[in-house]
């Protein structure tokens, strides 16, 4: 609770809700598909609502849809066939990760208001256009470092830790352990 000056009480304005997609620009199939899944996985598992994937890989996709079937919620993989259009016509900032952009402590503060965010992942070559395009340019320490990890810290900085609850929709669910492993199926009522 917040105190202001005159001893009376404010509660602090909650934020409105965000909802993050993330787009993944310059897959290459065939070749980054390890990568590209742990993009995915990380923006589900952190909150996103969504990854747009460009170029768009078919098996990719049906493997990441499995995943939903199997532990829940409504993240989806959109096929991106122009990514520079989807970006233009977002209606919300759009940051790009990179390492030489401007610190995320700086870039937070100025998405207090907004209901939407985009947030891309770029490949092994990044078109300069991305950096003009989007609204910020954003870093992680200005050190070179995983796109997989400036994403989950990014998200985490935006939308909180998730529950440890599973997601709606899930036949598979982890039970929280201090050692071991646990994962309960869903009964299926008859």
């Amino acid at each position: 609770m917040v105190t202001a000056s005159s001893g009376s009480r404010r509660t602090p304005r909650s934020r409105p809700t965000l909802e993050v997609s993330v787009l993944r620009v310059g897959h290459r199939p065939g070749r980054d598909p390890r990568l590209t899944t742990h993009v995915a996985l990380t923006a589900r598992a952190l909150g996103a609502r969504r990854m747009y994937l460009h170029p768009s890989d078919p098996d990719l996709t049906e493997r990441l849809r499995a995943v939903g079937r199997r532990w829940g919620g409504d993240f989806e993989v959109v096929p991106a066939d122009e990514w520079k259009p989807l970006l233009r016509s977002f209606d919300g900032p759009v940051l790009h990760l990179t390492m030489y952009g401007l610190p995320l402590s700086r870039v937070l503060p100025r998405l207090s208001r907004a209901r939407r965010a985009m947030i891309v992942v770029g490949g092994a070559k990044v078109p300069p256009e991305l950096y003009r395009l989007a609204a910020y340019n954003v870093s992680i320490g200005s050190q070179p470092h995983s796109e997989v990890a400036a994403l989950a810290v990014t998200l985490v900085s935006l939308l909180g830790l998730p529950d440890a609850g599973g997601m709606r929709g899930a036949r598979f669910r982890i039970v929280p352990r201090a050692r071991g492993k646990r994962v309960v199926e869903r009964r299926e009522r008859p």
